[in-house]
């Protein structure tokens, strides 16, 4: 069995795609998952399967909850080089950022540019937008913007979470 780790992508927000974890964890067991654990309301599942659970899980949601999420199943070397990959790792968590796609960035840097602000900095590696933003993404141009700037969908982690989820790896 091999670790994944199911990131959703817009669920729970505004009332709208709702997913409720502690109803999700279950029936991904019945399913035949192993050491399946949840964080976080957002959606952030580590599991074992023997392959990736990608269209299974997304077939299990729509099925119970009458609704498909985008789902980014990463392997666990794929999210752990993700985290030791991160260039602010010096920074307090909630004000970096990992953007993880489907595919590899080729930003569009005009509209980068465009949204970006001074205070802000970015890195991409591979499928991976590490985002710095020392003022809070509350407010940010750019991560209101980020799926134009990248050219393709995406889903965002801070880093607070992504260690967490880091130790929910080693745990599992």
């Amino acid at each position: 069995m091999q670790k994944f780790i199911i990131l959703f992508r817009g669920i729970n927000v505004g009332g709208n795609n709702i997913l409720p974890m502690k109803e999700l964890v279950p029936l991904l067991e019945q399913s035949g998952y192993e050491s399946v654990s949840s964080y976080i309301q957002s959606g952030n599942i580590v599991l074992k399967s023997l392959k990736n659970p990608t269209e299974q899980v997304q077939c299990i949601i729509s099925k119970n909850f009458g609704f498909a999420p985008a789902i980014f199943s990463l392997e666990e070397s794929v999210f752990s080089t993700s985290a030791l990959n991160n260039p602010y790792k010096d920074f307090e968590g909630k004000f970096v950022h990992f953007y993880f796609c489907k595919n590899h960035i080729n930003l569009v840097q005009d509209k980068l540019n465009k949204y970006i602000s001074s205070s802000e900095e970015y890195t991409v590696k591979g499928d991976v937008l590490y985002l710095h933003a020392p003022e809070g993404i509350g407010r940010s141009k750019l991560v209101a913007n980020i799926e134009s700037c990248l050219g393709q969908s995406a889903t965002g982690r801070n880093l607070n979470t992504i260690n967490k989820i880091s130790t929910m790896l080693k745990n599992a």
